[in-house]
């Protein structure tokens, strides 16, 4: 019996093993490096950008919760008793009808910290507020300070 070979187009017999050139693997290497290089600026701005705007929502919900915590006790919690007024009671909330958040991972902001409360605050009846990715007031971009104002 004899066994058929396949012969490609230049006459030699095809034996199965394919393989790339050095050169071959070098240029796609090449070619991811610069997509590599252009996307991943794109991606990071975009990462940094979405930090502030799950802040901005955040925030909105704390507030939100905040005013829950207002219409049952008459006002917002005194500035010793802090956002922990919003998971757990304080001493000073007799008509407290919470948890008016979850959890209290609920008043972490996307950078780690805490997020900040003053009442009365210089924005409004209450300032919920985080400083951004630095932790220091003002900045720009993902340094920007963001609050309920």
């Amino acid at each position: 019996m004899m066994i058929a070979r396949e012969h490609g187009a230049d006459g030699r017999p095809v034996t199965g093993e394919g393989g790339f050139t050095l050169l071959e693997l070098l240029v796609v290497i090449a070619i991811l490096g610069l997509l590599a290089a252009i996307v991943a600026p794109q991606a990071l701005r975009y990462l940094g950008s979405s930090k502030s705007q799950t802040a901005k929502v955040q925030i909105r919900n704390i507030a939100s919760a905040m005013e829950l915590y207002r219409f049952d006790n008459g006002g917002p919690p005194p500035q010793a008793a802090g956002l922990e007024a919003l998971v757990k009671a304080p001493a000073s909330a007799a008509a407290w009808n919470g948890p008016y958040l979850p959890q209290a991972s609920a008043l972490i902001d996307p950078w780690g910290k805490p997020y900040q409360f003053k009442a009365p605050g210089e924005h409004g009846e209450f300032d919920i507020f985080t400083l951004g990715s630095d932790g220091a007031p003002g900045g720009t971009g993902e340094a920007k300070d963001v609050g309920n104002w």
